[in-house]
């Protein structure tokens, strides 16, 4: 028969590790659902490759460096799935826009489209830190 601190050890070791099994595959089940090809043949994710690239010569590095402080919050693990999230949705706007090259304007619309409402706190604090406006995004905040 098993000590009792070791049986006690056995099941909170079986919980850790059925939880921690539970956590990651819902993120995988995600990314599984994000891959499966829509109505159209691609996939969110095959979609998100496409706007940028096509977007890509689009970009300039005053653009990029901006990108890359938004995302900057994000933990560096999950960093590279937000600014590929990002800059998809961003690309996405320039293609329906035919714009020339992206702005400002596009990359705080489409920050504020492709992430949730907890993160646009920190997109004002830092736009008022860099002091750029964004009064004409006002209504997507909300």
């Amino acid at each position: 028969m098993l000590s009792g601190w070791f049986s006690w050890f056995i099941v909170v070791w079986t919980v850790i590790l059925l939880g921690l099994m539970s956590i990651g595959g819902y993120f995988m089940f995600r990314k599984f659902l994000k891959r499966l090809p829509k109505e159209d043949g691609m996939s969110i994710l095959d979609w998100e490759a496409h706007y940028i690239d096509e977007t890509r010569h689009l970009w300039g590095e005053e653009q990029k460096a901006l990108l890359e402080e938004l995302v900057s919050p994000v933990p560096e693990l999950f960093r590279d799935v937000a600014r590929s999230k990002i800059a998809g949705k961003i690309g996405e706007l320039a293609l329906q826009e035919k714009a020339p090259f992206i702005t400002q304007d596009l990359i705080i619309k489409g920050y504020i489209v492709a992430t949730p409402k907890r993160d646009h706190k920190f997109l004002m604090k830092t736009l008022d830190k860099k002091k750029i406006d964004y009064a004409a995004h006002h209504a997507l905040l909300k």
